[in-house]
């Protein structure tokens, strides 16, 4: 984001409510020192999280009283626990760039996390197309997320390939339901299994 620095006056616009980037928590980020009337109706400045164990430092733009950039941006939030490590290295990328609006990067990142699972579940084939026809043999999901990892793969290759054009452009919109898959998939690779588990380990023993 581009701000036109105008004139700079000292302000104080006040807290503001947003996700700490460094801890998850939704909170009041108290002001730092002053902020700066960059011109318009534009102000920037520092904001602190209110959570006492993390205290993680924001910069914030605020226009009229509402936020409109933070750095760190927000990143999404998805559970790494039992995801094996170079799935997780790769789908981190992915948020990354999803976060600071790389959509194409994100995309070829979401391709990749994909390949990983594939590797990790030794599913074999020429292409990313053909290992994940051979991933159906291999594990149970329901049909819905095998159709959203050729949807993924095709969106992929959009974005590695200027001459491949499945999807007409890839935005915002478009990553964000990747995204969403993405989190849906690993969830349902990794971690259901360990959940049911817990689940029926509450259960009363029978005498």
């Amino acid at each position: 984001m581009k701000l036109k620095v105008i004139s700079v006056s000292d302000h104080q616009v006040g807290p503001v409510s947003t996700t700490c980037p460094h801890c998850g928590n939704k909170g009041t980020f108290e002001t730092i020192g002053k902020d700066l009337h960059v011109g318009g109706h534009f102000f920037c400045g520092q904001r602190v999280c209110p959570d006492p164990e993390c205290r993680g430092h924001l910069f914030v733009v605020v226009k009229d009283r509402d936020l409109v950039f933070q750095h760190p941006p927000l990143r999404i939030a998805y559970n790494k626990q039992n995801i094996p490590v170079n799935i997780v290295k790769t789908f981190e990328e992915a948020v990354t760039c999803h976060s600071t609006g790389c959509f194409v990067a994100a995309a070829i990142m979401i391709r990749r996390t994909l390949e990983e699972i594939c590797e990790e579940r030794r599913a074999t084939g020429k292409d990313l197309k053909d290992r994940i026809k051979s991933l159906k043999s291999k594990i149970v999901l329901p049909q819905e997320l095998f159709e959203a990892m050729d949807e993924l793969r095709i969106l992929g290759n959009d974005a590695a390939h200027i001459e491949a054009k499945s999807y007409d452009q890839i935005t915002k919109v478009e990553i964000d339901i990747a995204m969403e898959f993405t989190v849906e998939l690993l969830k349902a690779l990794y971690q259901y299994t360990s959940l049911l588990a817990r689940m029926r380990g509450l259960k009363k023993t029978t005498p």
